[in-house]
Formats: structure tokens, C-alpha cells, sequence
């Protein structure tokens, strides 16, 4: 497993862009002093040291802090490049999907806000610890993005979005 001491030894990490450099050839492909990694088809940033594609996210918070994440990493602003250590928490798998924008099929325009057709109105739901929780039904579909809003602030606090 990758040490913090070896990650320093062969890149380097600027806190305030959140980019990686090499510092070391440790393969042909590499050159010293150009940025390291690429994104992957999610977005997220990878970078493969000692034969493991790693998410740059996660080497920047074992970088800072000299210990792997012992739980998710939360892109605050939720650009999965951003890898700068101010834009990244540690947070739970609820926490972390709380803090995601729009769904693509999403027709509302509000996150956990559906049109409920057999009762005529809109319903706002939200997802706590893997399960669904019922917020109400509305016959305006702002007051069920207010009310889904609300919860999101009681559940997650500093993580909804």
C-alpha cells in the first residue's frame, strides 16, 4: 500500500490548485515536472503509482494528512477535478449523495420532488442511511422543494446542497 512518505517522495501536491506534479520518473511515460493523472469517464481524476490507478482526491487528502481516508471524500462544490484540500471532506455515503446536483431524468427542477398523479400533487422524499423518507405532498411543487429542502438541512446539516 502506498505510504504518505513514497506519495511525497514521488509527487508533489499544491493545496491551492489541487494539482499533482511529478517529482520522480518512475516509469517511461512519465515526465518530471508535468502534471500527473487524467480523469477517468466518471470525471474524477486518476493517478497510477507502483501499479495503482488511484483518485487524485484521495492521494491529496493522504498527501495533507499522512493517513487514507477512513470514510468518503465529498467534493464540496461538486467538481469531481477539484482537488484542491479545501474542497474535500470526509463524509458518509448519505452525506456524500446528499451533496449531488440534478438527476438527468429529473423533471421537476428540484432534487426529491416527483408528481404524484393519482393524488394530483407533488411529493418530496429524501433518502436517509439507504432508506426513503417521506417529507409530504403539495399541491405547489415549490413548497414541496422548500419542505424536501428543509429536511435535507435537519438530516445533513452542513452537507445539503
Amino acid at each position: 500500500m502506498l505510504t504518505p512518505e513514497r506519495l511525497r517522495e514521488v509527487l508533489s501536491y499544491d493545496q491551492e490548485t489541487g494539482i499533482f506534479i511529478w517529482r520522480a520518473r518512475i516509469s517511461i511515460r512519465i515526465k518530471v515536472g508535468k502534471r500527473a493523472g487524467r480523469p477517468n469517464w466518471k470525471g474524477y481524476r486518476m493517478i497510477g503509482v507502483d501499479g495503482a490507478l488511484i483518485m487524485e482526491h484521495k492521494l491529496a487528502w493522504l498527501y495533507v494528512y499522512g493517513e487514507w481516508p477512513n470514510a468518503q471524500i465529498d467534493h464540496i462544490n461538486r467538481d469531481k477535478a477539484d482537488n484542491r484540500i479545501a474542497n474535500l471532506r470526509l463524509a458518509t455515503n448519505s452525506q456524500n449523495h446528499i451533496n449531488k446536483g440534478l438527476q438527468k431524468n429529473n423533471t421537476s427542477g428540484f432534487k426529491g420532488v416527483i408528481w404524484e398523479p393519482s393524488l394530483g400533487k407533488w411529493r418530496a422524499r429524501i433518502k436517509v442511511n439507504g432508506r426513503n423518507k417521506y417529507v409530504g405532498v403539495f399541491a405547489d411543487k415549490e413548497d414541496a422543494a422548500a419542505a424536501r429542502k428543509e429536511a435535507e438541512r435537519r438530516y445533513f446539516g452542513e452537507f445539503a446542497s
